[in-house]
């Protein structure tokens, strides 16, 4: 989506003068540098003509599928490397071939002091230092130490273990220490509310818990008593080293002080029982966006195919790479990215949440920096728009643009330190003015995947040349796609131009099923008669013409209004929040009404200025409860709508405004933000009952 221009007519010849000069100069060099030889001897062209390729075909040349990805049509790949099929021997091949490359990397934090936001709320801020770093010898060290000290402290092989902790370097350190002794590690979101928490390690079992002193004091210790069996408490932080106050029968100890009990003789030589490719490595709780929590099994073989799949679209991966770790480990997205670095001996640094939720989140950004380019005097706007649309024009031609990138996108790159290479979007879909605009701004591909936990976040990623929008790619080498006809959403493979339905995965990347959930397992997956395991992900899907995927809607979002309408709510939403005046937005239906409504968390700055130019005033908790406000938002949404094309029936048209964000500590978003509709609906049930009751 180009940026509106209105521009004076001889700075608009001026910079288009220049830019053909510049064009003229460059453009035998870089026709040339497009076509890069293959190992095979054939050539690459541009990358335009790479994006127009085909990603995968269908197997059988049914519409239906299986699509595969075209490099993969006789076989899914399972492994990275041969004889490389559990997650210690990755780690050992790691260690082996990086001994001393920088493995793990956290932030000393120097101090912590509260801020005072506008809106009067205080958050706190993180002074941090620079990076300390282990080396890939030492991490493999530490993780053999402390899954030996496990072991001293009574925690047997296929015995379920839990971590609770934050995203951190010693989260990796317990992770690998657990897939070393054949520990299942059950892993549970951090922001999870008590009840949800005891749910999970009561009905794993869980004699022995790692999390930290935060944690175990803010969370887990209201609980203990709720989780009879749990024995022994690891905190990975160093201090206290006393704990008073805690039950009878717990034993609490630092991490470190069970590192030093592992490394014991006695202990380090004592004979380990390796994991087999078919045992369990994790059990993973869902972040529980429809009900409790489900525990998602995950084998060793598993999660090997899973990450073998990811790694292959990500092109040069190697250990000059480093990746930043902040989104929560417990989430199969950020497990998984993890360990395609440690695969392939990247340094990942830790850093904090709060250091970069106000710049990293990719909606946000690309608010935060058009609001700021709005803010421009006239020729530095005009400067941007005309580089922002030149650009946009050369991606589509599978061009660079070093000059623009060099001399007008460096400042906006250099919020993300300057060095960004690619950029992964997972969890939700990506907006296609976000995704241009991150792939104009911050001069790097910017690719969308989609997956699932019971799929070990596998399924398909786009190709990083592929500068389309509103896609998540080819499946990846590790699976396969069938579509499953869904009669009553009016979905089939037989549709034109494109064969619909829902997606199902298959492949060895598919899990083992949900702890202790048979009934619910038979529902899900199932085996084909080649003994391939397959998940119904419930989510709709297309595949177009070069063998792409595209998410059109989800079975479980679908509701049926009184007069016979289908709206699918998740639609609706992704449309509407490109709005700038909306920062998140919950549409809500009852099949019983003939309208659609929606509860709106509005952009601060966006409503501010809107309320001032109808001169109204108040606080923001006043503003949001405004009936007046209400209203001019709901006009600026449906205008939205009508521009989005959404059909009149789909549109809201009654919103609350919340003038609370819905984070994961208010429990009406996952750790992954992904919306808690059941929640969501108690939170605001009296003001649907006003909504649809005409009050």
């Amino acid at each position: 989506m180009k940026l509106k221009e209105d521009l004076n007519p001889m700075l608009l010849l001026l910079f288009h003068l220049m830019v053909w000069i510049y064009t003229v100069i460059t453009f035998l060099p870089s026709y040339l540098l497009s076509w890069v030889s293959r190992p095979d001897g054939n050539f690459y062209g541009s990358e335009e003509e790479r994006a127009k390729r085909a990603k995968a075909r269908s197997v059988l040349g049914q519409p239906e599928g299986p699509y595969r990805a075209v490099s993969s049509m006789k076989k899914l790949v399972t492994s990275l490397h041969p004889g490389v099929d559990t997650l210690d021997k990755m780690f050992e091949y790691a260690a082996m071939r990086f001994p001393h490359r920088d493995c793990l990397g956290t932030r000393e934090v120097i101090s912590e002091e509260d801020e005072r936001q506008s809106n009067g709320k205080v958050f706190k801020k993180v002074i941090l230092g620079e990076y300390r770093w282990l080396s890939y010898k030492d991490t493999l060290t530490a993780a053999s130490h402390l899954g030996s000290g496990l072991a001293a402290l009574g925690q047997r092989p296929k015995t379920n273990i839990a971590i609770f902790c934050e995203t951190r370097a010693e989260w990796i350190i317990a992770a690998q220490a657990c897939f070393t002794y054949n520990f299942p590690l059950v892993t549970i979101y951090s922001t999870l509310g008590g009840p949800a928490i005891a749910h999970g390690l009561n009905e794993t079992q869980v004699t022995h818990i790692i999390t930290s002193r935060e944690l175990l004091e803010t969370r887990l210790k209201a609980i203990l008593t709720d989780v009879p069996r749990l024995q022994h408490i690891i905190v990975v932080d160093n201090a206290p080293t006393a704990w008073p106050g805690y039950p009878r029968g717990i034993s609490i100890h630092n991490m470190a002080a069970v590192q030093k009990l592992g490394a014991r003789h006695e202990n380090a030589t004592r004979e380990r029982k390796t994991p087999l490719p078919s045992d369990i490595a994790v059990i993973m709780y869902t972040s529980g966006s429809t009900g409790i929590p489900k525990g998602v099994m995950i084998s060793h073989s598993n999660i090997i195919a899973g990450i073998t799949g990811m790694a292959e679209r990500i092109p040069n991966l190697c250990e000059e790479d480093t990746y930043i770790g902040y989104l929560p480990l417990a989430h199969v997205l950020e497990l998984s990215a993890e360990l395609v670095c440690v695969s392939h001996g990247c340094r990942i640094g830790y850093s904090s949440p709060q250091t970069l939720a106000d710049q990293e989140i990719m909606d946000r950004i690309y608010k935060n920096v058009m609001t700021k380019v709005e803010e421009m005097n006239c020729v530095q706007r005009t400067l941007f728009i005309l580089a922002y649309n030149y650009k946009l024009e050369q991606l589509a031609k599978g061009y660079s643009t070093p000059l623009c990138d060099r001399l007008v996108f460096r400042k906006v790159r250099s919020l993300l330190g300057g060095r960004t290479r690619v950029l992964l979007s997972g969890g939700a879909p990506l907006s296609a003015a976000t995704q241009r605009f991150m792939n104009v701004c911050f001069c790097c591909p910017v690719g969308q995947g989609y997956g699932l936990t019971e799929t070990c976040g596998a399924g398909t990623i786009s190709e990083l040349w592929d500068y389309s929008t509103g896609r998540v790619g080819g499946p990846l080498v590790c699976c396969e796609i069938k579509l499953k006809d869904w009669v009553e959403g009016g979905y089939h493979s037989t549709d034109k131009p494109y064969p619909r339905g829902e997606i199902l995965i298959g492949g060895p990347n598919v899990t083992m099923g949900y702890y202790k959930k048979d009934a619910k397992n038979q529902e899900d997956f199932f085996v084909d008669e080649n003994g391939q395991r397959w998940f119904s992900t419930g989510d709709i899907g297309e595949f177009q013409e070069d063998g792409c995927l595209k998410i059109i809607d989800r079975k479980k979002d679908l509701v049926k209004l009184q007069a016979g309408e289908y709206v699918s709510l998740g639609k609706v939403e992704a449309m509407l929040k490109n709005c700038p005046l909306i920062d998140n937005i919950c549409a809500y239906a009852n099949s019983d009404e003939t309208y659609v409504i929606g509860f709106v968390v509005p952009n601060q700055k966006h409503l501010l200025a809107l309320v001032d130019q109808y001169g109204i005033r108040g606080s923001w908790e006043e503003l949001c409860n405004s009936k007046a406000v209400e209203e001019l938002v709901l006009r600026v949404i449906t205008e939205a709508a009508l521009a989005a094309q959404l059909e009149r029936f789909e549109i809201p048209r009654k919103i609350r405004l919340s003038p609370e964000p819905w984070t994961p500590e208010t429990g009406l978003v996952t750790d992954a933000f992904k919306l808690k509709r059941k929640e969501l609906k108690t939170h605001y049930q009296d003001d649907i009952e006003r909504m649809y009751g005409g009050k």
